[in-house]
């Protein structure tokens, strides 16, 4: 999956930055707002702030599972494909936290309290509790390119990613005792139906028809991905409990700097390391695809923590869910994927249970708040 990483709903950003309200929860004011052409100004520069943030992560994240996609399709002269993924998953970190200290800086520069100094960062804030969380979503990284690596299809990746709440879910029953309505379970089931149906309806002419191997890692990822969402709380509880709150930045820079080093440590016991480095220097054309997916990546979370600020997490976690459905329709479109008439019903299948979890949260919890703390 293309894969980006997990919205840190519990974050805040720096408290130089005056919250905006969502569109639909305006505070109000005792004078009559100024208005354009009948519409409140407030209104139209959050619609144009919305615009901007949901195109942000739409553009780069549309690219990124493009370029993903690339990656592991290229074949060498040779014929030799790339499968070095802690090497890339090295790449991938290092732009995400090149981006985070650039972004701490800009914030520490730019305050008024010049006292501060430079750096943006939380005064006093830990850093062990970022070791799991950057271990859990580094690991989730890599079984799914190791996924993609050995044969899953970009495709039938993706929607399975999608269907993360199955862990969650699974680990809530058995660990916690929490109950489930019908119609998740329904959704869950969809989801995965849905992709299964669709990894079984490609064509045997594909060549990029799904392994065994391919499944079972990204199985492994969702099980990362289940164990991410307990660790993230775990992270903020801790961090509340000696009066800190962490800003996004802090999240990115330090959760990505432990996803880099422990990703280092393993492409450097496996050889993989100077084995990428190696492949690469032979073959430019797959570097060149690397450190845009990378670029992509950290720009990506950069809308991400944009539209945060600015809007309830439920409206940033719709705008990166119909990124994936787009994202998994425009692979099958122009990656030359061959999927038959079953497999397109699978499709619709699996993007009907994440419309319909997408629409229990929207509809049901009716959340539509301000990030107050913001």
């Amino acid at each position: 999956m293309a894969v980006e990483l997990t919205n840190q709903e519990g974050g805040s950003s720096s408290s130089d930055i005056i919250p905006l309200l969502p569109i639909h929860q305006k505070q109000p004011s005792e004078a009559p707002e100024p208005l354009i052409d009948n519409i409140p100004t407030s209104t139209k520069r959050q619609a144009l702030q919305l615009l901007f943030g949901a195109g942000g992560i739409y553009a780069s994240f549309l690219y990124y599972g493009s370029l993903q996609e690339d990656v592991f399709r290229y074949a060498a002269q040779d014929g030799t494909k790339f499968n070095h993924v802690w090497y890339l998953q090295v790449l991938e970190s290092l732009a995400n936290v090149a981006f985070g200290v650039i972004a701490l800086t800009i914030i520490g520069l730019t305050r008024s309290d010049k006292s501060k100094g430079w750096w943006g960062g939380t005064p006093n804030l830990p850093k062990e509790p970022f070791l799991s969380t950057g271990l859990t979503q580094v690991c989730s990284k890599g079984f799914t390119s190791l996924a993609l690596a050995n044969g899953l299809s970009f495709p039938v990746a993706t929607l399975a990613k999608s269907g993360k709440m199955a862990p969650v879910m699974m680990g809530s029953l058995i660990l916690g005792g929490a109950t489930y309505s019908l119609r998740e379970y329904f959704q869950v089931l969809a989801i995965i139906a849905g992709t299964a149906i669709l990894s079984m309806g490609k064509k045997k002419s594909s060549s990029d028809e799904s392994s065994a191997l391919g499944v079972i890692f990204i199985l492994l990822a969702l099980a990362m991905d289940g164990l991410t969402g307990g660790v993230q709380k775990k992270l903020l509880s801790d961090l509340k409990r000696v009066n800190i709150t962490a800003q996004p930045y802090d999240l990115m820079t330090y959760t990505n700097a432990f996803m880099m080093l422990f990703a280092l440590l393993v492409a450097v016991v496996t050889n993989e390391f100077s084995r990428g480095l190696t492949y690469c220097r032979q073959n430019p054309e797959v570097f060149q695809l690397i450190w845009k997916f990378s670029l992509c990546s950290a720009i990506g979370q950069s809308f991400i923590f944009y539209t945060l600020a600015r809007f309830d997490p439920l409206v940033c976690s719709t705008v990166t869910t119909t990124r994936k459905i787009f994202s998994v329709i425009l692979s099958i479109l122009l990656k030359g994927h061959n999927v038959s008439m079953q497999g397109w019903m699978g499709l619709g299948l699996a993007v009907g249970g994440i419309l319909s979890e997408m629409s229990r949260k929207v509809y049901g919890d009716k959340k539509f708040k301000s990030k107050t703390s913001m």
